[in-house]
């Protein structure tokens, strides 16, 4: 425990004045952690990014980590980035005599589209406003520690055993009570434009998914027989550890934020 407050506030102190700078900082930031991720990500399944298709696929997550603001200076779409891309590692099954398969394709793609995808609308989400970033990170953050505490001291049911044996379904409500007491806090201290309701369901929806990317990088750890993604942060694991609920967290708010406004 004492590892990971110590790694936390080290990680904190790093972390949160480039996500409150902003601009080409925090992109570049951006732009370490996912390929951090992805390398790891590779790892898991025995696969090297000092490869012809390591490469192609850190190139891919290059590509569609490049903020929007960008886009009308691109050549290609992302689609079409990721169409290229998807030709070339097809065109490698046969180069390699089917050394690299065509689950390794698949593979690849996904793996570089979750990690590349979630951490572009971090850049998107921070573009638009800070306050999102501070209210789904602290939604994050609560729904865990919320869910870790509960579920210590008053966990009996089991929530999904066979992916993550020490969750249970009380330290996963726990987890949303305590989001909704984020969503208070921060209605009535940033004042968000929208009512108190909206912003207690939005709250709810993002610690359920938050829990649910949660459980999804659990469940990849599981099928690969590996303990942490990575160990670049002691007592926490790797970079998929602590940003997989935000993978899933960011894309949804971003959805949330076209359909409300």
């Amino acid at each position: 425990m004492k590892q990971r407050i110590i790694t936390a506030a080290i990680a904190a102190a790093v972390f949160l004045p480039i996500v409150i700078y902003g601009n080409l900082p925090f992109v570049i930031f951006i732009y370490i952690l996912a390929s951090v991720g992805l390398f790891e990500a590779l790892r898991m399944k025995q696969m090297s990014l000092a490869s012809v298709p390591g490469v192609l696929s850190l190139l891919l997550l290059w590509f569609l980590l490049i903020p929007s603001e960008m886009n009308s200076e691109l050549v290609l779409t992302k689609m079409e980035f990721v169409l290229l891309i998807f030709l070339l590692l097809l065109s490698y099954t046969v180069l390699s005599k089917n050394k690299f398969t065509f689950d390794d394709v698949g593979f690849l793609l996904i793996s570089t589209l979750y990690v590349g995808l979630g951490f572009y609308y971090f850049i998107e989400i921070r573009e638009l406003a800070l306050a999102y970033v501070f209210f789904a990170l602290f939604v994050i953050w609560t729904t865990d520690s919320g869910a870790y505490f509960i579920g210590k001291s008053m966990g009996k049911t089991k929530l999904w055993p066979d992916i993550s044996p020490n969750k249970t379904v009380e330290g996963s409500l726990g987890g949303v009570v305590c989001a909704v007491v984020v969503a208070f806090i921060f209605q009535f201290t940033v004042g968000f434009e929208h009512s108190l309701l909206i912003t207690i369901l939005i709250a709810i929806l993002l610690s359920i998914f938050g829990q649910i990317g949660d459980l999804v990088e659990s469940a990849l750890k599981r099928h690969y027989k590996i303990k942490d993604s990575g160990s670049i942060l002691p007592g926490h694991g790797g970079i998929l550890d602590r940003f997989d609920s935000l993978l899933f967290v960011l894309p949804l708010l971003h959805f949330i934020h076209i359909f409300l406004f």
